[in-house]
């Protein structure tokens, strides 16, 4: 079968960098081009390091337009401002890590009449499937999404309260006060409670499942914080429920069946299992009417580079699992 012929925009962090480390070992993959204005001519590996041996390739500050699909590791805001400045063959398909496309009132950019879809494929998987455009959603809104949208497809949902502790790969590589070893090492905090960025992604997956919950007030409750690991993200949703933890468990199990990568855990569940995997695990508890529902994910492959490429596997035909069957970075 012909190889999907990829260009990435922005490749030098670490969602560039996680991207190039699945692509480079895609069976019908083939990276054209990675562009960084700051890195230009430098080697790939001079940068990223963990891919030493594994890609010749160097940076370059040059679009090329021949490619089948482009990768947008731009930072927020940057996104829809590329676009509005380079012109892109009309056949390429765009796969945009940002947030600029994710809200579905602001899914088109100017000249290109295909909005962007939603890029969870465990919510839309068939619309991805059909898609030009994809929007890949946030890591923290796809750890709370899938966690929460069984109980939103039958209706269930009502106020929940959401804690979520994620990486220091989460904030990207630009230093800040907080993203220095000295300052995370044996350290959390609580930031942008209640006013997380993706809190506006999260609720409309939840409407669109259950429509009007966002509009319930009080509806979801979410407070973020830092932790002092590297990559990876815990959440813990809790709410009123009085049905059976196994009706519910049923539930999980018979909604997620079909896809791969979002597992429904019996056990108890812990981080090591999902960093450097594209899998999303989950754990149920209940006690009397109080459900509370665990969610893990690797806030770099399922939160952002492999949901990608998940979403470029689905939108061109190939195996969903296609160079994502990582094996968790456990010992």
């Amino acid at each position: 079968m012909k190889k999907i012929r990829i260009g990435i925009s922005g490749g030098a962090g670490y969602t560039g960098g996680e991207l190039i480390r699945i692509l480079v070992s895609h069976p019908q993959a083939e990276i054209v081009f990675v562009q960084s204005r700051s890195n230009a001519g430098k080697e790939i590996a001079e940068v990223h390091q963990d891919l030493a041996g594994d890609t010749g390739l160097r940076f370059t500050d040059k679009l090329q337009s021949d490619v089948d699909v482009l990768y947008l590791c731009v930072g927020h805001g940057a996104a829809r401002k590329f676009l509005s400045e380079n012109q892109l063959d009309k056949k390429t398909r765009i796969i945009d890590l940002s947030q600029d496309f994710r809200i579905n009132a602001n899914n088109l950019f100017p000249g290109n009449e295909f909005p962007f879809v939603y890029g969870l494929p465990e919510l839309n998987r068939e619309k991805i499937r059909q898609a030009k455009n994809i929007a890949n959603p946030g890591c923290f809104a796809s750890a709370i999404e899938l966690g929460l949208m069984p109980l939103a497809k039958k209706g269930w949902l009502g106020e929940t309260f959401t804690t979520g502790i994620t990486g220091s790969t989460g904030a990207g590589q630009g230093l800040s006060s907080t993203a220095h070893f000295s300052w995370r090492v044996n350290n959390i905090q609580a930031y942008k409670t209640l006013t997380h960025q993706h809190l506006a992604e999260v609720n409309q997956t939840l409407d669109q499942l259950q429509p009007g919950f966002s509009n319930a007030k009080p509806a979801l409750h979410f407070v973020p914080w830092r932790g002092d690991f590297a990559r990876g993200i815990f959440v813990s949703s809790q709410m009123k429920s009085d049905r059976s933890l196994d009706e519910l468990i049923s539930l999980y199990k018979d909604f997620y069946a079909d896809h791969p990568f979002t597992l429904v855990s019996d056990q108890p569940i812990f981080l090591k299992q999902v960093v450097n995997t594209n899998k999303c695990i989950i754990q149920l508890e209940k006690l009397e009417d109080q459900l509370v529902v665990h969610s893990a994910l690797d806030n770099l492959t399922k939160g952002a580079s492999g949901q990608a490429v998940q979403n470029m596997n689905l939108m061109f035909g190939i195996e969903e699992c296609a160079g994502l069957r990582m094996k968790a970075s456990y010992f």
